[in-house]
């Protein structure tokens, strides 16, 4: 698989991320529904914590990715929803962390929603990726 970056303006990279990208050769690709900070039972974790639930929702999205014998390293989009964007943004490092291990800066959108489907959530990622 080959992946290109498409961008025309270079703000978003110092966000970590790419305006876009072109995918080529991918054989397989993975929706993932969105992750949450949910423990194996479903059980809301780090209630009041933005930083804890970033954390665990992106712990549990390497492990659906594994699942597929994938890693962060295929991410080729993420949708991203959160009940205070400021708060988000002021842990985005935890992103930046995570996929620049990798060398990935999938596009993405963040949008700031009144609450998720499991009361006291705060943050949610939902990705696709490629191989």
């Amino acid at each position: 698989m080959q992946r290109t970056a498409v961008n025309p303006w270079d703000w978003s990279l110092k966000l970590g991320y790419n305006q876009a990208e072109i995918i080529e050769g991918a054989t397989r690709q993975l929706i993932c529904a969105g992750q949450t900070a949910v423990d194996a039972d479903g059980n809301p974790q780090h209630l009041g914590d933005m930083r804890g639930q970033i954390g665990l929702a992106l712990d549990n999205l390497a492990v659906v990715l594994g699942g597929a014998g994938m890693d962060l390293s295929h991410v080729t989009r993420l949708g991203i929803f959160a009940t205070d964007v400021d708060e988000a943004l002021r842990n985005f490092d935890l992103l930046g962390m995570r996929f620049g291990t990798v060398q990935n800066a999938p596009p993405m959108t963040l949008v700031g929603v009144t609450r998720l489907a499991i009361p006291g959530l705060m943050f949610e990622i939902e990705a696709t990726a490629c191989a």
